[in-house]
């Protein structure tokens, strides 16, 4: 009896592990494809046959006309029918960042889907640079748009195109634009060498346009009031001239830009060591990209990079006397604002890369109480993508269409709005208010795409109204391709 009782208990136990292993499994495959998927619901333009995400059609065809330029194709940033170059440059910068690190670990389809994505944005960028000391940054009134909640098949409301032209300055979208087009060179080159070349022969014209004259683009009085406060440089401009050198240094080997690194460095702020990442600050970043040089090749003169680097890292360790950045209860990265898993996703990307770098030299950091070697880098990010796909304490999926449970009611016109596809009638700028009010799940599924997440306290309501938590990005989905193709390459 006493047997049969013990008997008893070790199954329970052995049934707990299972179910706590098989909570934690992941595919990861499975969520890489999804999150690449995402893209095409983004898309602006001529939609070509081989179209996913069916429930979307072609839109801003007549995009550049007033200035007499085509500017059709690229993406929408989020929920609004806006095609904002300042993220979305960065947005193509972490794509192509992606496939440069991580995508050997891709399946092959994936990879072409991938580059496709990439492409879909560069075709863009090259549009809004192709004359010289011109760029188009911005296409759609956001204060008129932002007033609508409607398909952006059916857009009616204008499509004004915001331009700077030499003398004014764009140091900052002309310099992610430039780190855009370089990255993706690198991630072309083998695919197709003739687009890769255009590429970075584009990206040197076009950094030496922000580098010839300096500030930031949302303080030209021309486009300020379209810009901001959506996507206004807060954090400076010189964070995106060194951001661009160091992506053209990478892609063409040039001495030019070694140097400029080297002299510009102190000048240009490249010491400044804030803990976050992303469309508007790239400082910890460019750190992680420029210690590849340092540790390949011994660049002494570059050492401060790696120093902020390191020193990134170790405010990233939860038992790091150095640590700064605050977590949830359930363990997820959290900084005040919204959209929150941005932060999440460019932190585990940064954490991943830099990880690769230090392990290849089998370096670690000293974080002064301890010392974080290149596993404890990975534990970290794992914690974030594992959250983020269910790990948490809601049991929530953030990345839509990934397992049986995740956000249902997403701020996103598109997919809460009835699909052109089954409702082929306009339905006008204030039409839509109903979807958008409405508790009903959103109409169509936009597979892949990974909300802004929930709050300090790891709440989440699924409230399309409450679009801190619940809009989706572009910059969101970007980073979090190449996480988890790291991590399909370790689980398999």
């Amino acid at each position: 009896m006493i047997e049969s009782h013990f008997t008893h208990i070790f199954s329970i136990i052995l049934l707990l592990e299972f179910q706590l292993l098989e909570s934690s499994y992941h595919d990861y495959t499975d969520a890489l494809s999804k999150s690449i998927l995402f893209f095409e619901g983004q898309r602006s333009g001529y939609l070509p046959q081989d179209q996913r995400i069916t429930w979307r059609g072609n839109s801003g065809l007549g995009d550049g006309w007033m200035v007499n330029t085509s500017l059709t194709g690229g993406y929408y940033d989020a929920v609004d029918n806006v095609k904002f170059g300042f993220p979305m440059a960065f947005t193509t910068t972490m794509l192509a960042w992606s496939v440069i690190e991580f995508g050997e670990n891709m399946p092959a389809s994936e990879l072409r889907n991938a580059l496709l994505a990439i492409k879909w944005a560069t075709d863009y960028l090259l549009k809004t640079v192709s004359q010289p000391n011109r760029i188009f940054v911005q296409v759609g009134d956001p204060n008129i748009d932002h007033n609508c909640w409607e398909r952006s098949e059916d857009m009616d409301t204008a499509r004004t195109v915001y331009t700077v032209d030499a003398p004014n300055p764009a140091s900052d979208v002309a310099g992610e634009t430039a780190a855009a087009l370089a990255a993706s060179s690198i991630a072309f080159r083998s695919s197709d060498p003739g687009y890769a070349e255009t590429l970075l022969q584009t990206s040197k014209r076009v950094f030496n346009f922000a580098d010839s004259y300096r500030g930031a683009y949302s303080d030209n009085s021309n486009i300020r009031d379209g810009v901001c406060p959506f996507y206004c440089n807060f954090d400076g401009y010189q964070d995106e001239l060194l951001w661009g050198v160091a992506w053209l240094r990478r892609a063409s080997q040039d001495d030019s830009y070694l140097n400029y690194l080297q002299n510009n460095g102190k000048t240009l702020g490249a010491d400044e060591n804030i803990n976050e990442f992303g469309w508007d600050n790239k400082h910890a970043g460019l750190n992680v990209l420029i210690s590849k040089e340092v540790l390949e090749w011994s660049m002494y003169s570059l050492q401060s990079y790696k120093a902020s680097a390191d020193s990134f890292m170790c405010t990233l360790i939860p038992n790091s006397s150095s640590s700064h950045v605050e977590f949830t209860p359930g363990g997820l990265i959290y900084r005040p604002g919204g959209s929150n898993l941005q932060h999440a996703t460019t932190i585990s990307f940064l954490l991943l890369v830099y990880a690769n770098y230090i392990e290849r030299f089998s370096q670690t950091i000293n974080c002064s109480s301890i010392t974080v070697s290149p596993t404890m880098l990975r534990e970290t990010a794992k914690r974030q993508v594992d959250y983020i796909l269910g790990d948490n304490p809601k049991g929530l999926s953030y990345m839509v269409g990934y397992s049986n449970y995740y956000p249902q009611r997403i701020h996103h016109r598109g997919s809460s709005l009835p699909s052109i596809k089954d409702h082929p009638e306009f339905i006008g700028c204030k039409d839509g208010s109903i979807y958008f009010n409405s508790s009903n799940p959103n109409l169509n599924v936009l597979v892949g795409a990974v909300v802004g997440g929930p709050g300090e306290d790891d709440a989440y309501e699924d409230d399309r109204v409450d679009f801190r938590k619940s809009e989706p990005t572009t910059y969101i989905n970007a980073p979090f391709v190449g996480v988890l193709a790291y991590f399909v390459g370790t689980s398999s």
